[in-house]
């Protein structure tokens, strides 16, 4: 899927050095910083909703405490 992105002027500055001293292209590199980071982002998006939700009384809690007992792994 082809898209289209507006880099600070530096960053495309130290993309273009990074490409033309491995003789990789530009996209591959950004192809490999979305894949490397995108894991960190969702998860960085989706616990800033699940604490919203704790926040708001909507979202249950387990102890730890809890938990462990429920498998078998407390002290």
């Amino acid at each position: 899927m082809p898209i289209s992105l507006r880099l600070p002027a530096d960053v495309e500055s130290r993309l273009a050095a990074l490409s033309a001293l491995t003789g990789r292209s530009k996209t591959f590199y950004a192809v490999e910083a979305i894949v490397e980071h995108i894991d960190d982002l969702e998860d960085a998006h989706l616990s800033a909703e699940v604490l919203a939700r704790v926040r708001a009384g909507a979202e249950a809690r387990v102890p730890l405490s809890e938990l462990l007992a429920d498998y078998g792994l407390a002290d």
